[in-house]
C-alpha cells in the first residue's frame, strides 16, 4: 500500500472529497516536529486542515496557511510571532496534487 493508497482510503472512511499536498502536511509535520516539539507536528496537521475547511479548502490559501505555520515553527522560541514574521515566507511547493475522488 502506497501513500496515495491510504488517503484514498482514508478519504473513502472519513466520507469526503479532498485534494491533498501530501509533501506539504509532510514538510510542515516535519518543521513543526524539530522547531516546536514531536507531539505538535499532528496537532498542527489537524489544525491546518481545520484551517483549509474554514477557507473554502482553496489550495493556495491553505498553501499560504501551511508556509506561515512553518514559518512560526521555524522561528519558535515559545513566544507568540509577530505578524511581520510572515512577510518573507517562500510559498513555493513543486509538489503534485492527489485528486482523491
Amino acid at each position: 500500500m502506497t501513500l496515495h493508497d491510504w488517503i484514498d482510503e482514508l478519504c473513502d472512511t472519513l466520507e469526503i472529497e479532498a485534494e491533498v499536498d501530501e509533501g506539504l502536511i509532510l514538510d510542515l509535520a516535519r518543521d513543526v516536529a524539530h522547531g516546536v516539539e514531536k507531539p505538535a507536528a499532528p496537532i498542527t496537521t489537524f489544525l491546518l486542515g481545520y484551517a483549509a475547511a474554514l477557507h473554502g479548502a482553496d489550495p493556495d490559501r491553505v498553501e499560504e496557511l501551511a508556509g506561515r505555520a512553518s514559518a512560526l515553527a521555524e522561528t519558535w522560541d515559545g513566544k507568540p510571532a509577530e505578524p511581520d514574521d510572515f512577510e518573507d515566507v517562500d510559498l513555493g511547493s513543486d509538489d503534485e496534487l492527489v485528486d482523491v475522488d
